[in-house]
């Protein structure tokens, strides 16, 4: 006879006393540290335990007896069923202050380094309709809604364009109304949905690997220019001129229509030919009077207002005279590289991805700077002493890396050249906490100022500036 399980525990009217890392919500319930979502500081509610753990447990939210005095109502109609803007019934104010205790929180704790006094997080302008990039996916399994559920109706269609619901890749909630980019992604979406479903175009199947639509990503520029990319399963000239000619009548204003055919078994489009179909195969952004070449793979912040503000504060920690020799790590499209290099006498920017590489010369020349050089390679390889002595030895590093942080070896080659300074950006501070632990040996935490790029999301960006012991 087989082992029978134990039943997780259950606790009732239990109060929320916190948030932590990832956003998760915290209650203790003897001596247990118990973490939950959909909840904020001083909720009364039920929970009932999915995963234990010797230190910790995790629960889900199964009724809230008392709402929090912070509570706000959530604006958006998909709140708690879409994977995104998680943090919507707390005030903005509030938001911040966890975020930047997050910051202090995992720097002390995680990196165990001395700090300075933290400068106040800076805060996002604009809350709603600041992101400048979304993909939306097609499907043919839409998820539906409880009442669709309960009731003995046949839905009108299973089609869906939208976003997927967590923890389940083939189901799409379909998407009226996003407050995350500004117009048009909202009509030219909406538009196309319509138009699919009126001509009986094929939404995607994920889990049979079979349909016509698939993806559509609309990236929206501070310019003004905008461009949407539509991905295609499979190649149908007649049904894909079709739509895109549709989309060109109805959105005469789209600065770019592209496309591209994806037949493999993932969305990236990263390894695909995109084709231009109407205007350009490029947007551009602009920051400080600078221009920066934006393609259908290029990266970008996906906050271009916020942006200017990070890309400011890292210059700022810089502190640049004009006559540094600086490292620019991560440096993907060479946006921070172009940025700063105005105040240096010299720029190296290094990036693991090619053709990132290549937008960056390409900003730089359209930007008449030169005094930038650019290289694509791994960084703990191209690191190496044959190229800073070809290249000079930086006086300054800044580092942006990707959410794991930087490589060890990559952390040693710093301390091996010990620049004057490093600022160091980055999108988690759990990975920086560690790094930064790595360079205690020689450097010392002189600023740290966290800058919110993601309104009504637990993620944070953080700038540190390192000063050589």
């Amino acid at each position: 006879m087989g082992r029978s399980r134990r039943k997780k525990p259950f606790y009732e009217q239990v109060t929320i006393t916190d948030i932590g890392a990832e956003g998760k919500a915290i209650a203790r319930v003897n001596d247990m540290v118990v973490f939950t979502t959909h909840a904020i500081p001083g909720d009364v509610v039920d929970l009932q335990v999915t995963k234990k753990r010797k230190k910790y447990q995790e629960a889900r939210v199964v009724k809230v007896h008392e709402k929090s005095a912070d509570r706000v109502e959530a604006f958006c109609d998909y709140f708690g069923v879409c994977g995104g803007c998680k943090w919507q019934f707390l005030p903005y104010e509030k938001q911040l202050y966890y975020k930047q205790q997050q910051v202090v929180d995992q720097l002390k704790r995680l990196g165990k380094i001395e700090l300075p006094e933290v400068s106040p997080i800076l805060g996002s302008e604009k809350n709603t309709f600041y992101r400048n990039k979304l993909e939306f996916s097609f499907s043919n399994k839409r998820w539906l809604t409880i009442e669709e559920i309960d009731s003995e109706e046949e839905p009108v269609t299973m089609n869906a364009l939208g976003f997927h619901i967590p923890r389940m890749f083939d189901k799409i909630i379909d998407i009226e109304k996003c407050w995350l980019q500004p117009d048009p992604s909202n009509p030219v979406r909406n538009f196309i949905r319509s138009y699919a479903l009126k001509n009986k175009l094929e939404f995607f199947d994920i889990r049979n690997q079979e349909g016509f639509l698939r993806n559509m990503i609309i990236r929206t520029a501070s310019t003004g220019e905008t461009m949407l990319i539509l991905a295609f399963y499979q190649e149908d000239v007649e049904k894909r001129e079709g739509l895109l000619n549709a989309i060109d009548a109805e959105f005469p204003e789209l600065t770019s229509l592209m496309y591209v055919i994806n037949s493999k078994g993932n969305d990236t489009i990263t390894d695909q030919e995109v084709i231009a179909y109407k205007g350009p195969d490029h947007i551009y952004e602009e920051m400080e009077g600078l221009r920066f070449k934006i393609g259908p793979k290029s990266f970008y912040q996906t906050n271009s207002a916020q942006a200017y503000e990070l890309y400011k504060v890292a210059r700022e920690f810089a502190d640049l005279s004009g006559s540094e020799v600086v490292y620019d790590l991560y440096t993907g499209t060479g946006t921070i590289a172009n940025f700063v290099a105005r105040k240096a006498k010299k720029v190296v920017g290094v990036e693991y991805v090619p053709e990132a590489i290549e937008d960056a010369k390409i900003n730089s020349e359209i930007n008449g700077i030169e005094n930038t050089s650019f290289f694509a390679g791994d960084m703990k390889d191209v690191l190496n002493d044959e190229f800073i002595s070809t290249h000079g030895t930086p006086d300054v590093i800044i580092t942006d890396p990707p959410r794991a942080g930087m490589h060890e070896d990559v952390v040693k080659t710093i301390l091996n050249v010990a620049p004057e300074k490093v600022v160091y950006v980055s999108c988690n501070p759990a990975s920086q906490a560690r790094d930064l632990a790595m360079m205690d040996e020689k450097y010392r935490v002189t600023k740290v100022l966290a800058v919110d790029m993601f309104p009504h999301t637990h993620h944070v960006e953080n700038v540190v500036l390192l000063e050589r012991k």
